[in-house]
């Protein structure tokens, strides 16, 4: 077993300039059984510790804005031009977390230009929540390691853990390695980062306190809605990515982890909401790609795109995708193929001979067709053309008149005309062809890989056959 020792992020020089070493440069190849064995973890946190294992800092950003969003919102009264800024500021700070911390710097699905750039640094500073390097940090980690005690917020401790709780208490072990040092070649994610305590103050609360109170006089309402409460939802807006969209909706392109696509989550997270894709393909730009889902972060980078501030838009290939969820529509409709009855093989059927079929005849009401034996008793008075054309076949084959010679019967009729299976005639189907044996609703079947071994040999014995002749 590899275990070797994980060596911290170093720095080495080359000519005048300094290059970081990517923190996973050494990992062993079985680094997450490593490190959760021989990390420890911090004890559980109980009512007998919970106040010694709180991270002070995170609890006062989470509630003191949430608390002056309620007070103000009691004794402040709402100007529509700050309801109509707070709402537009909402989504400019968004937009700099899901185009700019997540899609461009965790994933960099896209190239921004440095004006681009240096908005999507200002807007994300103004939602309070990390500098670009933290936050990619800890997303990369996640994406890495999802599900797993390596995750920083991991799904598997609860919704509450993983959408405010990781935050508000120190971490239970440290989060997996993950490498952000291209992220430390960027002047402007250097720059956010050495200044990011003044760009909360004046991104995050003077300018949304500002431009209401100079251009139409409500300086209170500019801090307290455009200001601490949209600081506010913007926060539980972006941690719904790590706890809504692991929670609720579907997984149509994989199963294998908690993510989930859903367009209430989508309509929370600026677009985010398209989880499940956005895991299976994290570098495309894209988290809806059907034209009606909702994703103003994709619309927004596409239009950067157009207008030259946005290039290299990463899309993962349609293939891929399309095999992603044709997997998922094969496992749902294996689920269905596996709650159905079907008819019986030839191998779990008796062998009968024509002479006893025709004896055992006179006394039940037995049919043949395709060379298989069927008791048409039960349905002899529910028969659609009569008692009197079914009870005529008994005790003969009726292969020529159930395939068209009195009436093309349905594939309806074919799959409950299998159901009726007793036998099977010895000396196989001389009035029909072979494919009229298989029922219509067993022409196509989901098979598990390991369930077409005996197939594929059938298959090759076959070829070598047809090759010798």
């Amino acid at each position: 077993m590899l275990t070797p020792t994980i060596t911290k992020t170093t720095t080495r020089t080359k000519g005048a300039t300094t290059e970081e070493e990517p923190a996973d440069m050494h990992i062993p190849d079985n680094y997450i059984e490593h490190a959760l064995k021989n990390e420890k973890s911090l004890p559980p946190v109980t009512w007998n510790n919970w106040w010694k294992e709180l991270n002070y800092l995170s609890v006062a950003i989470l509630t003191i804005s949430p608390s002056i969003a309620i007070y103000g919102a009691t004794t402040t009264k709402l100007h529509p031009a700050t309801a109509a800024f707070a709402v537009f500021y909402y989504f400019l700070t968004g937009l700099g977390i899901t185009a700019g911390y997540h899609r461009l710097w965790s994933h960099r699905s896209y190239n921004a230009s440095k004006p681009l750039q240096v908005f999507l640094a200002l807007a994300g500073a103004g939602a309070a929540q990390g500098s670009i390097r933290w936050w990619a940090r800890g997303h990369r980690a996640h994406h890495r390691y999802i599900d797993t005690d390596l995750d920083p917020y991991d799904a598997n401790n609860g919704f509450w853990w993983c959408h405010v709780g990781w935050m508000l208490v120190k971490p239970r072990r440290k989060p997996g390695v993950a490498d952000v040092s291209d992220l430390s070649k960027s002047a402007i994610v250097c720059w956010q980062q050495r200044w990011y305590v003044w760009l909360i103050i004046v991104v995050g609360l003077a300018i949304p306190t500002a431009v209401p109170g100079y251009f139409w006089g409500d300086w209170r309402g500019g801090y307290v809605y455009a200001g601490a409460m949209r600081m506010c939802m913007v926060h539980h807006s972006i941690f719904a990515l790590n706890s809504l969209a692991h929670w609720l909706g579907e997984a149509p392109f994989d199963d294998k982890h908690s993510p989930r696509d859903h367009v209430i989550t989508a309509l929370v997270t600026f677009g985010e909401g398209y989880h499940n894709f956005h895991h299976q393909f994290p570098t495309d730009y894209r988290n809806a790609i059907r034209w009606y889902q909702y994703d103003p972060t994709k619309w927004f980078i596409t239009l950067c795109g157009k207008v030259g501030l946005a290039s290299h838009l990463k899309v993962f290939p349609d293939n891929e995708v399309t095999k992603g969820q044709l997997t998922m529509e094969l496992k749902r409709l294996r689920r269905i193929q596996d709650g159905v009855t079907w008819p019986k093989d030839n191998v779990d059927l008796p062998v009968i001979s024509y002479q006893s079929f025709q004896e055992q005849s006179r006394t039940r009401p037995l049919v043949l067709i395709s060379g298989f034996i069927h008791d048409v008793g039960a349905f002899l008075d529910e028969h659609p053309g009569g008692r009197h054309l079914l009870a005529k076949q008994i005790g003969r084959d009726a292969s020529t008149a159930f395939f068209g010679g009195v009436y093309e019967h349905s594939n309806a009729a074919h799959n409950l005309l299998s159901m009726m299976r007793v036998g099977v005639l010895h000396g196989g189907m001389p009035h029909a062809l072979e494919e009229r044996a298989v029922p219509p609703s067993q022409h196509l079947r989901v098979m598990r890989y390991s369930e077409t071994k005996g197939v594929r040999q059938q298959d090759t014995r076959g070829e070598n056959v047809s090759e010798a002749a």
